[in-house]
């Protein structure tokens, strides 16, 4: 049983290394490889993919809007936004826009795959300096909010500050010396505390409301 994941980007050259990689890990396989994002609807429903590596400047329509037709006819898709676009605004129009995750290109291979096989169990990818750019860019607006805890509870606030920084769910269990169970079960209290349904959403609360 293979994992389907499919690539939107515009250079060939790093285009080809995605399938090639892609292809030769353990468990995935590319069924399909764009160049740009162009008639994405159809392109989506001839590949099947169960997660999406989408570049974010492409010609013809770029890799935020192409998300959001996709959320709209497809709202359970995966999608891990993959740039060199660090800027806060692209990085907020992205997890705003409903991504599964965002990586920096300069993200490793091997990184590159834990963050599909995190994604692939219900976790969000984010790269650590994400994380920093989003609380740059909402430090300003903290400091004006009311500071709220949503009845998070200690080890929950610890949890949250973990995911914030980027770290995955197994170095959060090491970090809090709890099993990987355990902070499955807490992201999840989480969530549903914060109303979210996300990683990027609930690091995005987080920062509008004072949490962090």
């Amino acid at each position: 049983m293979y994992t389907k994941v499919v690539i939107f980007e515009d250079v060939l050259m790093l285009r080809e290394m995605l399938v090639h990689f892609i292809n030769e890990s353990h468990g995935y396989i590319c069924t399909g490889a764009y160049s740009d994002a162009l008639n994405v609807i159809p392109k989506i429903r001839k590949s099947d993919p169960d997660i999406i590596l989408m570049d974010i400047e492409m010609p013809g329509i770029n890799g935020i809007e192409a998300m959001k037709l996709i959320k709209a006819h497809f709202p359970t898709k995966l999608i891990i936004m993959q740039t060199a676009i660090d800027d806060d605004d692209t990085i907020f129009d992205a997890i705003c826009a409903g991504a599964s995750g965002y990586l920096l290109k300069n993200t490793s291979p091997a990184k590159l795959l834990d963050a599909l096989t995190e994604v692939s169990n219900g976790g969000s990818p984010m790269s650590p300096s994400v994380a920093r750019k989003v609380l740059e860019k909402f430090s300003s607006v903290n400091n004006r909010l009311k500071k709220t805890t949503f009845e998070l509870s200690e080890r929950e606030l610890e949890i949250l500050g973990h995911l914030v920084n980027g770290l995955g769910y197994k170095t959060i269990a090491d970090a809090c010396c709890i099993s990987f169970d355990t902070v499955k079960f807490h992201v999840k209290k989480i969530y549903e505390k914060l109303q979210v349904s996300s990683k990027a959403e609930a690091v995005a609360k987080a920062f509008r409301s004072g949490l962090v």
